[in-house]
């Protein structure tokens, strides 16, 4: 069997994370955003935590996100102890991982029964508007594409993986944010300075002509910009939430075990489906 190519670079993914942590005023306000979310949805969960742990690249962004929580980096093997927690929060990476269910399934084993699993990252409205630009103005130079922007999944399939990977009661839900900017140039500084580059190991490894992003900042402005002369930049921050299966949590009902009809409940009468390819006796 053929295994399917690397998505992510990892070496590279560290070398622009660690330029970010080193850059003068790093742009993780989108990490910041996502922590106080995660903050506000754990409030919702009736239920103490007492061995959180949380799997990030930016730890201190999420150090004061979840008390007393275990930190380790999104490595293709996490260091998490299995069945030793009651939640872990995969934090802003799993967007970057070349197996995403292989990083769900670990996540799951850690996590005690009945523990809950909290996953962030971005989706794939993310970078929507960068993403046609490149492609247009690399199209219209070059005669082809190539990988510059990371492909994020979609938010139904994501919820599909949170099934795959084994948890119960799987849920997904988005929250898009648009970001507005100077230009183009001005984006992508911003994504160099959250670690957010191009990473792809299929990405072109030799240099970009400098044509090539003055037309795809022009065509970005054209296309998108703003009657005040700037850009937006849409960010879709996907969250996913399952849980750990245990015997107490509520299972489904079979099939035709229920004891009242739908139409007792709602107090009206119930009316004979009709088919519509069958001719009426009227």
């Amino acid at each position: 069997m053929t295994q399917a190519p690397d998505l992510t670079d990892r070496i590279a993914l560290d070398r622009f994370r660690d330029r970010a942590l080193c850059h003068a005023d790093p742009a993780l306000f989108l990490h910041e955003a996502a922590a106080l979310e995660v903050q506000e949805r754990l409030e919702l969960v009736n239920r103490s935590f007492t061995s959180p742990a949380i799997v990030s690249p930016f730890p201190s962004v999420w150090r004061g996100a979840v008390p007393g929580a275990v930190h380790v980096p999104d490595d293709e093997l996490l260091a998490l102890e299995p069945g030793g927690h009651d939640l872990v929060v995969h934090a802003m990476a799993l967007h970057w991982a070349n197996d995403p269910v292989g990083q769900l399934v670990q996540c799951r084993r850690a996590l005690k029964p009945d523990g809950l699993f909290l996953g962030v990252l971005y989706g794939g409205q993310t970078l929507h508007e960068l993403r046609a630009a490149l492609s247009e103005a690399e199209a219209a130079i070059t005669g082809g594409l190539s990988p510059r922007v990371a492909p994020m999944g979609e938010i139904r399939d994501l919820g599909a993986l949170l099934q795959r990977a084994g948890f119960a009661m799987p849920v997904a839900d988005s929250a898009p944010r648009t970001v507005s900017y100077r230009d183009m140039f001005h984006l992508i500084a911003d994504l160099r300075a959250m670690g957010e580059g191009n990473a792809l190991a299929q990405r072109r490894r030799t240099a970009t002509r400098r044509s090539l992003f003055t037309q795809a900042a022009q065509i970005y402005a054209d296309s998108f910009g703003t009657d005040d002369g700037r850009i937006p930049a849409t960010f879709e921050t996907i969250f996913l939430t399952g849980w750990s299966p245990a015997d107490s949590q509520p299972k489904p009902l079979r099939p035709g075990s229920a004891r009242t009809r739908l139409a007792d409940a709602l107090n009206t009468d119930e009316q004979p489906l009709i088919d519509p390819a069958r001719p009426s006796r009227d």
